[in-house]
């Protein structure tokens, strides 16, 4: 049995969950998430409690109960309080800037990294911090990787863009040679 599966959400007031026969869509102060719902579990709505049970007993069922409670419990937070990551940027001559709906980044390379920032997500960008948040967990987790991607900290001085509070494994770097 799934022990995520299993726990009640509450539904805290002024949220509100309507469950179609293939997908969840989550209401709060925070905006409005849709997810697309798979046969093989049920969501139920009662009195400010959702739950999720198998629609069956088959293995795929088991395997997806967990899941959609995950998926439902975390739509929940995110449309009362939206998700944060905060990157790091750090290196001499790394930097990012926000034009419009893109952000920009210097990253060491001859030319610079131009990234879209995808509906439903906003960035914010004081000195070497990125911020990026937004209601849907999943797509603010996916584009704070999509961006740590371009330029991952290396182990020798650190430079390369990191989470925050992320340590990073330094390693030594060569010695000079002794002269006999």
């Amino acid at each position: 049995m799934s022990r995520i599966g299993k726990q009640q959400i509450t539904i805290p007031a002024g949220t509100e969950i309507s469950v179609a026969t293939d997908s969840i869509q989550v209401k709060g102060k925070g905006g409005t998430l849709v997810k697309p719902m798979h046969p093989a579990v049920r969501i139920k709505v009662e009195s400010g409690i959702a739950s999720v049970e198998p629609a069956n007993n088959s293995r795929l069922a088991r395997a997806l109960w967990g899941t959609y409670a995950a998926h439902v419990k975390n739509m929940v937070a995110g449309v009362n309080e939206p998700f944060v990551k905060k990157l790091q940027i750090e290196g001499i001559g790394f930097k990012a800037e926000l034009q419009g709906k893109n952000l920009k980044l210097a990253l060491g390379f001859s030319h610079p990294v131009i990234v879209a920032v995808p509906e439903g997500v906003n960035a914010v960008v004081e000195k070497n911090i990125v911020t990026i948040s937004g209601a849907d967990k999943e797509a603010v987790g996916q584009f704070a990787a999509s961006v740590r991607e371009l330029k991952k900290p290396e182990p020798y001085k650190g430079k390369g863009i990191r989470y925050e509070g992320e340590t990073i494994i330094r390693k030594q770097g060569k010695k000079a040679a002794a002269a006999s």
